[in-house]
């Protein structure tokens, strides 16, 4: 699995965020690409700006239970997945405004790096490794760039 953790890597996703255009149509799915991006914000949103609640004792037990594995390990996401209700996207959103607040969130990622993340807490899974938050990371942007051909 690349590291978003490492400037070359972020800089190809980045690359690709930045051939979106507010045109671009996915090749599955529902989404706009608007919606698209606020959906990939999300993830940078319960790590840095506290806008959702932590999931409390039972359902972040069962996310671990049955969820955990599919986010954190190498195996691709199928298409059409299932998306916990936080990370749905209902109104439309401004295309700019979510693609220059991705870019900033992964190049602040980034310049973290692996070890600020490095058993730090996640709000649905508890404690992550570095490796965990990266395929979190990488799986769900590449996922999602795929899906607009990117």
């Amino acid at each position: 699995m690349k590291s978003i953790f490492s400037p070359e890597v972020s800089n190809e996703v980045i690359a690709r965020i930045e051939k979106l255009t507010p045109e671009s149509k996915p090749l599955w799915g529902k989404m706009s690409v608007d919606k698209m991006l606020a959906h990939c914000n999300v993830t940078y949103e319960l790590i840095y700006d506290n806008k959702h609640p932590k999931a409390g004792a039972f359902k972040q037990f069962l996310l671990k239970l049955f969820v955990k594995n599919a986010v954190v390990s190498e195996k691709p996401y199928k298409k059409n997945s299932p998306t916990a209700p936080e990370f749905k996207i209902v109104d439309p959103r401004i295309f700019a405004d979510e693609k220059k607040r991705l870019i900033d969130y992964i190049n602040k990622t980034q310049q973290l790096g692996a070890d600020y993340f490095d058993g730090k807490e996640s709000n649905s899974f508890g404690k992550l490794n570095s490796t965990e938050w990266n395929i979190m990371f990488y799986k769900h942007l590449d996922h999602h760039l795929g899906q607009f051909g990117v």
